[in-house]
Parts: C-alpha cells; sequence; structure tokens
C-alpha cells in the first residue's frame, strides 16, 4: 500500500515539475530509487509518465494561447526564440523539453506552432525517459 503511495507522489511531482510550477521530481525518484523497494523500471516508467503529460500540457497551453494570441503578436524576445527553434528543428527540439528553463517554453510554443500532438508526445516522452534513466543508472549498485 505504502508503495503505492510513493508512486503516486513521484507521478504527481513528475507532472507538476513539467509544468510552469516549479518541482523537484528529481530529488523524489532518487529518494524512492535509494530506498530500494520500488524496482528501476517501475519509478522510470511512473516518472516519465507524469513528466510527459505535464509537458503535454503545456503544449496544450500553447496551442490555447495561439487562439488568443496568433504568432504575429509575439513581443518578448525569448519568446520568439523559442517559436523560432521549434519552428526551425520541429517536434524533434522536444527532446530538450526537461531541460531547466528553456523546456516548458519550448513545449509551449511547439503547441503555439500547432506542432503534431503525436510528434510531440513522442519527443517530449523520449527526452524525459532518457533523463530518469540516465539518473537512475548513475547510482550506485
Amino acid at each position: 500500500m505504502g508503495e503505492d503511495y510513493s508512486l503516486w507522489g513521484l507521478f504527481f511531482s513528475a507532472f507538476l515539475s513539467s509544468t510552469v510550477l516549479p518541482g523537484s521530481s528529481e530529488v523524489v525518484l532518487l529518494a524512492l530509487a535509494t530506498q530500494g523497494e520500488i524496482p528501476h523500471w517501475d519509478l522510470l516508467a511512473v516518472a516519465t509518465a507524469g513528466n510527459t503529460l505535464g509537458g503535454m500540457s503545456s503544449w496544450v497551453l500553447g496551442w490555447v494561447i495561439a487562439l488568443r494570441y496568433p504568432l504575429t503578436e509575439l513581443s518578448k524576445p525569448s519568446h520568439r526564440r523559442a517559436v523560432e527553434r521549434v519552428r526551425q528543428w520541429g517536434s524533434p527540439i522536444l527532446l530538450f523539453s526537461w531541460v531547466p528553463v528553456i523546456g516548458d517554453p519550448l513545449c509551449v510554443a511547439a503547441g503555439w506552432l500547432r506542432i503534431s500532438w503525436i510528434g510531440a508526445w513522442i519527443f517530449i516522452g523520449m527526452g524525459k525517459a532518457l533523463r530518469y534513466g540516465v539518473l537512475l543508472a548513475l547510482l550506485p549498485s
């Protein structure tokens, strides 16, 4: 039963960490991993699912924002840079959605540019899984 609560806590931490809200899913993941009670594959799957859904919520936010503020109204240079990167590279740029500070704007820009949700979901998920996988692999055995 406690394992279920731990996994739900990891899921919500990962989700919030991948939205415009601050979070620390890496700390939760590593704390649970060092306890050794939950298999690393389970931790990887749950953290990746939560973080990917959080990234997709940012994609949806960008999609909704575009309804009210078309691309022609971009005023901040940082917004223009994010949009240009996504426009240039397409959905593969979302492999970097895990990077602090730039990840959330990339996801929002992808939604704003109407990048395919399937492509966004795949590349966001791959980037998030890779990051969590590396963290788990770096733990001493």
